[in-house]
C-alpha cells in the first residue's frame, strides 16, 4: 500500500527536476516475472528503448506495490544490471556511499586500498565484496559485485563510484577513471542468451562430472542427465540454472527442461531413462545447446 501511495509522489518529483533540463520522463515498473517471459522481456526492451530514441528519460524501479518473494529482484544493483542487458546499455554507473571496491572494508580496516580497474570478478573479488551494507539500501557490495557480473558478461561495462563526488555521472560517462571499474567481456551476448542470464535461479547448482564440461565448453553440446553429478537448490522447469564443473567453477548457464526434483531422481542416467523414472519426458536433454550461455 505504501509502495502504490509513494510511487505518483516519487514521479511527481523526477517530473520537477528532468523539467529544469527540458526533458520527459516516464515510468517503468518491473518484476522479475517480466524478465522471465521472452515476449514480456520484449515488450519491456521495446518500451525503453522507444523512451530513449524518443529523448524521455525512462525511470525504472522493481513493481513493490504488486511484487511478492517469488517474483521480486529485491534490490535496485542486480535490477540495474538487468535493464541494462535489457536495452544494450555501453554504461553501467551504480552510486553509492563509498569510493568504490576496496580490497578490504574501508570502514574497519585502515589499509583498505581501492581497486581502480577490475578485470575478471573472480573467487578473490567475491571475497572483497564480504557482506551486506549500510542502512541506506537493501544490498551491500556483494549485490553490486552481483551487478557488475551479470552486466560485464552481457557486454556493459560497469563502474561503481561515489554518488556524492560533484558531477559524477557527467565525468565517469566523459572517461574520467573514477571509482571502480568493471570490463565488459569482449564480445557483447545476442539478446537472447542476455535473457537467459536475466532469469537465472539464484540458489540453483547443477555440478556435471569432467567429462560433461568438456562436452559443454569444448565441443558444444547440450547437458545429458548422465553427466550430472548432483543438484543443490529450487528450480522450475524453464528457468535458467548455473552449471559448475566439478572443480566448483561456473562454466554456463542455461534453460532447464526438468525441474531440480526431477534431476535429483534422473542424475547420472542415461537418457533412455527418463521416462521410466519419471512416467513422463521433455527430451533427452536437460539443457539444450541453444538455451545455453557458456561462460
Amino acid at each position: 500500500m505504501l509502495a502504490a501511495v509513494g510511487q505518483s509522489r516519487l514521479m511527481h518529483l523526477y517530473e520537477q527536476l528532468f523539467e529544469i533540463y527540458g526533458l520527459h520522463v516516464a515510468q517503468a515498473l518491473l518484476t522479475r516475472d517480466d524478465l522471465r517471459d521472452r515476449r514480456r522481456y520484449l515488450n519491456a526492451r521495446n518500451t525503453l528503448l522507444l523512451c530513449l530514441e524518443r529523448g524521455i528519460v525512462p525511470i525504472v524501479n522493481e513493481n513493490d506495490a504488486v511484487v511478492t518473494a517469488e517474483i521480486r529482484v529485491g534490490d535496485n544493483d542486480n535490477l540495474s544490471a538487468l535493464v541494462a542487458g535489457l536495452v544494450d546499455a555501453d554504461l553501467l554507473i551504480i552510486l553509492t556511499d563509498i569510493d568504490g571496491l576496496y580490497s578490504a572494508d574501508p570502514r574497519s580496516n585502515l589499509d583498505a586500498v581501492l581497486l581502480p580497474e577490475v578485470a575478471q570478478i573472480d573467487a578473490a573479488i567475491w571475497a572483497m565484496a564480504g557482506g551486506s551494507g549500510t542502512h541506506r539500501g537493501t544490498g551491500g557490495m556483494q549485490t553490486k559485485i552481483q551487478a557488475a557480473d551479470l552486466a560485464t558478461r552481457a557486454g556493459t561495462t560497469v563502474v561503481i563510484a561515489n554518488g556524492a563526488l560533484p558531477d559524477v555521472i557527467v565525468r565517469i560517462a566523459d572517461g574520467e577513471r573514477i571509482g571502480t571499474r568493471f570490463a565488459a567481456a569482449d564480445s557483447r551476448l545476442e539478446s537472447r542468451k542476455r535473457w537467459l542470464l536475466a532469469e537465472t535461479a539464484r540458489q540453483s547448482r547443477v555440478v556435471v562430472d569432467p567429462g560433461a564440461a568438456r562436452a559443454l565448453i569444448a565441443q558444444g553440446k547440450s547437458l545429458l542427465p548422465a553427466g550430472i553429478s548432483s543438484v543443490e537448490g529450487e528450480f522450475e522447469r524453464g528457468q535458467t540454472v548455473r552449471i559448475y564443473d566439478s572443480l566448483g567453477r561456473e562454466i554456463a548457464r542455461g534453460l532447464t527442461h526438468y525441474r531440480a526434483a526431477d534431476l535429483q531422481l534422473i542424475k547420472g542416467l542415461r537418457s533412455s531413462q527418463i521416462a521410466e523414472i519419471l512416467g513422463y519426458d521433455y527430451g533427452p536433454e536437460v539443457v539444450h545447446r541453444d538455451d545455453m550461455v557458456v561462460l
